[in-house]
């Protein structure tokens, strides 16, 4: 039996950080899945670097994310969250592990989206809930996660296009080696964030 699709809208809750607005996305739509790796041990830096799994983002990235799911709830999908925004002073700490700017954003340099909270790392998952193939793990530093190795299987491939396509639309943006991070386009007056998670 397929399941109906409907997405439920919450009445937001705004965080303040330094005159910026995030909103945790968890308050805006019971319609999504996660896995904040961070906010656990596993993870490529092997420790725990979220105090707590929260989803926090711009208001327009949440906004479109929105739409983002709706697409993809119609198509027997959702999506689930890897990672949101990220603390600078947590990319600074991934840069000491990986200091690979082809994986890693140089948080001396321009940072990461992640650090503006105009990024995700996502997967699509069944309407059940689901493991949908992607051919790697998240964080997965090799050629097979980059977005333009076509040696996987078909499957793979289609579910890879599917997640492309439908970001794609409402306005995000690949990254050639993370076939999980979307960057939002519009982006360009949003400043680095070095605020804590709003853990309780």
């Amino acid at each position: 039996m397929r399941l109906v699709c409907t997405i439920v809208l919450l009445l937001p809750t705004i965080v303040i950080f330094s005159q910026n607005r995030l909103v945790d996305i968890s308050n805006l739509s019971t319609e999504f899945d996660y896995e904040i790796r961070y906010a656990t041990k596993e993870n490529f830096i092997g420790e725990q670097l979220y105090d707590c799994a929260k989803c926090m983002l711009r208001e327009e990235v949440a906004a479109a994310l929105l739409k983002a799911n709706q697409y993809f709830c119609e198509k027997g999908y959702r999506i689930k969250f890897y990672d949101c925004y990220r603390p600078l002073d947590v990319q600074k700490k991934m840069w000491e592990k990986v200091p690979r700017p082809a994986y890693v954003g140089n948080p001396y340099g321009n940072g990461s989206v992640h650090n503006w909270g105009a990024a995700v790392d996502i997967t699509l998952v069944t309407l059940e809930g689901c493991y949908v193939e992607m051919g790697t793990d998240y964080d997965y530093f090799g050629r097979e996660a980059h977005i333009d190795y076509i040696q996987h299987k078909e499957e793979v491939l289609e579910n890879r296009a599917l997640l492309i396509e439908g970001m794609r639309l409402f306005g995000f943006i690949t990254i050639r080696t993370e076939w999980w991070h979307y960057s939002y386009r519009r982006n360009w007056d949003y400043s680095v964030l070095n605020e804590p998670l709003p853990c309780d």
